[in-house]
């Protein structure tokens, strides 16, 4: 075979290697080419089932989560159709909805008193642009500084804020609460100003719908071979009814409202107009006017502050954790996710959308109602276009305290109270992490509150490692008495120097020791087997150690160090590498200039 047919025959494998990589990137990025060509009928009436199931929950959350960010209702279902498209084509977890969530809303709360839907708007986009850069970036590690206790806290805390900003409208009190002190100010100082039947017909939404929600423990679509067809029947009907509850709820009220208002009657306090239609394409505002103050695109960076940063990074975190709940044990792809998410904001916010990521509540449904693929996701937006295009009109008789019903209902159930039982068994400490984030999320703001939840959490890090676990042993040889010191942390940094230096000169003082004579001779041996990295600040502690050792007559031996950590103790003091053994320890301890490590002969070793 000729050399110019070898070169051809390699560079075709190399072509044919870069179009596979190519291909396979192609369908990484575009998780709609992997099951697209297998979809059938089958699938696509599972999937038509379970966006229609998800529809009518993101509906009438939809409305009430706009009315928690302080808006319209009718942004709720702006925010309510693009993710759904987007996450079709995009989205890696077949069963994740993206929309709009209490927790955002919450956040963005604050920012639509100053700046009204605009700033919304703005902010949406401004998160979508930072979530798909970090995606891009793989910057989703910054997540991780978000521990379980921080997050328990910070929901917790947001399902409290929300559900208390609710319970004014809940009892027909007609002042607006903006957060958790104004809103139980507001009901002690208007608890006369409630009005008897909002009161009475939001109670009776919440009680029903606190108990429809146990309904789909009686049952679900899937046959049961165990029950009879009857029992079957039963349990479809009340895991469709627990599903549907928000919806039906509304409806019914709505239509009770509708009624008695043409009797000319109208007992409760409604939503009122809604701007009628599908929203306008329109590019979101940089310069925003709103109660007659002219903001520039500076002034509104100002405003959003540290929201600005918090809000992209809980977005990143509610999407990736409820796709790795949902995963199945599979890979989750956190590029992707944020990915989809990004381009989630930056088309929605087009449309007039808050800030939108995924939903646990309404993953849960896609989940149970059987979706197979992210298609499910097309029908919910359909849905919700469907709402905005035909039922606008139909929402000004919705009563505000159903509304808000739906609202607390469903913090009741985001609050984390399993999370107070598990660290209560598992480590009372992170208690502290999780109430300090959950008081100063209630207190000062859920913004400021997850970052000093953070804190927090860091101050428990740093004094964790200011205090590496020491094992320390004594042993009797007939040379002595042998002190064998164990550090147990792989990497000792500058905070726990002193501590170790002080430790090891109290614990292994023949003078707290009654059963050292003084004349005994006394070694100390640091075991460094699990240590694999130390800095300046430890190594020059170390060398203080040994000459306080030595100074107090005892031996010293440092045993079993890796050569990286020896290069670093003698590159501080080059007379350290005296101290260094390797070898059996009794034998060294026979004769302490056995395997004696000299300069010359410490190798760094780089990973």
């Amino acid at each position: 075979m000729s050399e110019e047919h070898l070169t051809d025959q390699k560079a075709s494998i190399l072509l044919g290697a870069k179009r596979i990589n190519c291909t396979k990137l192609v369908k990484k990025r575009l998780p709609i080419l992997t099951w697209l060509p297998n979809y059938s009928i089958i699938k696509f009436l599972q999937d038509t089932l379970a966006g229609i199931s998800v529809g009518l929950t993101e509906v009438p959350q939809g409305i009430a989560y706009a009315i928690v960010a302080g808006l319209e209702p009718q942004y709720g279902l702006y925010s309510g159709f693009m993710g759904c498209f987007v996450y079709a084509i995009l989205g890696s977890c077949k069963d994740v909805n993206i929309g709009p969530t209490a927790i955002m809303a919450a956040m963005i709360q604050p920012h639509v008193e100053i700046l009204g839907a605009p700033g919304a708007i703005l902010m949406t986009f401004l998160t979508g642009c930072i979530v798909f850069l970090l995606g891009l970036l793989n910057l989703g590690f910054l997540v991780r500084f978000f521990s379980y206790p921080v997050i328990a806290g910070f929901t917790s805390a947001a399902s409290v804020q929300i559900g208390s900003t609710q319970i004014p409208s809940l009892l027909g009190i007609k002042r607006k609460a903006n957060d958790f002190i104004d809103a139980w100010k507001i009901i002690f100082e208007s608890i006369g100003d409630t009005l008897l039947w909002d009161a009475v017909l939001g109670v009776v939404c919440l009680v029903i719908l606190l108990l429809m929600k146990e309904l789909k423990r009686f049952g679900g679509l899937k046959y049961n071979p165990i029950w009879s067809r009857s029992r079957n029947f039963f349990g479809r009907i009340s895991w469709v009814l627990s599903i549907a509850r928000n919806a039906l709820v509304v409806v019914v009220t709505t239509l009770l409202a509708y009624v008695l208002m043409l009797n000319d009657k109208q007992p409760f306090t409604l939503t009122g107009t809604l701007a009628e239609g599908l929203p306008n394409f329109k590019f979101p505002e940089f310069t925003i006017e709103h109660n007659g103050t002219t903001s520039s695109f500076g002034d509104i960076v100002s405003i959003y502050g540290s929201s600005l940063a918090f809000i992209p990074l809980v977005c990143i975190l509610e999407s990736v954790a409820i796709s790795k709940a949902f995963s199945k044990g599979k890979t989750v792809d956190a590029t992707q996710e944020m990915i989809a998410v990004g381009i989630s904001n930056i088309l929605g916010s087009f449309f007039g959308s808050i800030p939108v990521t995924g939903s646990f509540t309404r993953t849960a449904v896609n989940n149970s109602s059987g979706v197979r693929t992210t298609c499910g996701g097309i029908i919910t937006g359909i849905i919700v276009l469907l709402a905005l295009q035909f039922l606008t009109s139909s929402f000004y008789y919705i009563p505000k305290a159903t509304l808000a019903a739906v609202i607390i209902s469903a913090m009741i159930n985001l609050f984390e109270y399993e999370a107070i039982f598990l660290l209560w068994k598992t480590k009372r400490l992170d208690l502290i992490p999780f109430t300090v984030t959950l008081v100063a999320s209630l207190i000062i703001g859920l913004e400021y509150g997850i970052l000093i939840g953070i804190a927090t959490n860091l101050l428990f890090l740093l004094h964790s490692s200011m205090k590496p676990k020491l094992n320390i042993e004594k042993e009797k040889m007939p040379e002595g008495d042998v002190f064998i010191v164990t550090p147990t942390a792989a990497r000792i940094h500058f905070p726990a120097a002193e501590y170790i230096r002080e430790t090891i000169m109290k614990r292994c003082n023949p003078e707290n020791d009654d059963k050292i004579t003084e004349n005994e001779r006394v070694t100390v041996v640091i075991d460094g087997k699990y240590v694999t990295n130390l800095d300046a600040t430890v190594a020059k502690n170390i060398k203080t150690l040994a000459d306080d050792l030595k100074s107090r007559n005892q031996s010293i031996v440092f045993w079993n160090f890796k050569e990286s950590v020896k290069k670093i103790c003698t590159g501080v003091d080059n007379s350290m590498y005296q101290y260094f053994r390797d070898g059996n320890l009794k034998d060294i301890i026979e004769n302490p200039a056995l395997n004696r490590i000299h300069p010359e002969s410490i190798v760094y070793i780089t990973a």
